[in-house]
């Protein structure tokens, strides 16, 4: 009998691990983030990559279009001794090209750590892309964690430091959007301008707390350009404690469920 239940288990085991090996797992551009695990990190790291050299591109391609360097006169009038001081053609002086600054607002509460996770991700990548990254991470409190994304960072380790070292916790530990707006406000305002492109990350839940809604307005005003990455389906914006809808009323809101979504947004750019 203990013979016959150790053959039983035994076959039950190799069974459960053919099943596991031969599951079909979700292409790498279709895994949930919100639904991430442990394994699916290196897939989208890898994925991630080259997404974020072509969203550095998109956010700086409309400064480089169409726009000449200031007019270089002595080149200019040289070139026209050959025309009889007649200037066919003018010269200009190369364009100085400044990268675009990007400021990441990112919520790494519980509720969407799995996003959390890429979007962190996405922060390290682009900083390879831009001159000025900084990154900001919040729960129901903001603070700076740029620092822990220096050239060749591992972000697994980013993110442990960001939940042991980063003041993201003021109170309770629940998403309070309008709170981490103010703080950012309060603390960084400096961080927009003109230059910068804002591209906030999270699901606008707010655990039914004042949203602060024309903050986030004053922000996106300041900016060059505002983005937001919300790893919700549409459908959902606005349903129970979400403040989406209304965050959508004032910042290009998009849903960006996997790393498809995300090409898709980049396209639009």
């Amino acid at each position: 009998a203990v013979e016959t239940e150790v053959r039983r288990r035994t076959a039950n085991e190799k069974g459960r691990e053919r099943v596991a090996k031969n599951a079909v797992r979700p292409l790498a551009d279709q895994i949930d983030f919100l639904r991430a695990q442990s394994t699916d990190l290196a897939e989208l790291r890898r994925t991630v990559a080259p997404l974020a050299r072509r969203l550095a591109v998109r956010l700086s391609a409309r400064r480089k279009i169409g726009r000449q360097g200031r007019l270089d006169f002595r080149k200019t009038v040289r070139a026209s001794l050959g025309t009889g001081g007649v200037p066919v053609v003018t010269h200009h002086r190369p364009r100085k090209v400044h990268k675009p600054e990007l400021v990441v607002l990112c919520d790494v509460s519980g509720s969407v750590a799995g996003f959390s996770h890429f979007t962190l991700m996405l922060t390290q990548a682009l900083r390879e892309h831009f001159t000025g990254v900084r990154a900001f991470a919040f729960v129901d409190s903001t603070d700076e964690v740029t620092r822990f994304f220096r050239p060749g960072a591992d972000v697994a380790d980013a993110v442990r430091r960001i939940g042991s070292e980063a003041q993201v916790v003021a109170f309770d530990g629940h998403s309070d959007y309008g709170t981490a707006f103010e703080v950012f406000a309060d603390k960084y305002a400096s961080a927009i301008g003109p230059k910068t492109s804002l591209l906030v990350l999270g699901d606008g839940r707010t655990n039914y707390r004042p949203a602060a809604v024309p903050l986030l307005a004053s922000m996106v005003r300041r900016s060059r350009s505002a983005h937001w990455l919300n790893p919700e389906p549409e459908r959902q914006w606005g349903s129970g404690d979400s403040a989406a809808d209304r965050y959508g009323e004032v910042i290009d809101m998009v849903e960006c469920r996997n790393a498809s979504q995300l090409a898709d947004f980049i396209t639009t750019l």
